[in-house]
């Protein structure tokens, strides 16, 4: 029992240390980086929406004529 917390502890920490040096090796983006790119991630979100509500409407239109010619 008592090895096993050890190699758990042992584990643990060896997670750790590998974690600090893996983050060390990150090369953040710059504040006006992730500006620009959340930027363009909501203008895209906004587009994206407008295109989908475009297309729902006409779509729905056309269903609508739809069964209202056939229900005649």
């Amino acid at each position: 029992m008592a090895e096993e917390k050890k190699n758990w502890l042992l584990a643990t920490q060896d997670y750790f240390n590998e974690l600090k040096l893996e983050m060390r090796r990150v090369s953040w983006p710059s504040r006006k980086q992730v500006e620009t790119t959340t930027a363009v991630v909501i203008f895209s979100v906004f587009a994206f929406a407008a295109y989908f509500f475009v297309v729902d409407s006409i779509l729905s239109r056309g269903e609508r004529a739809l069964f209202s010619y056939f229900s005649k």
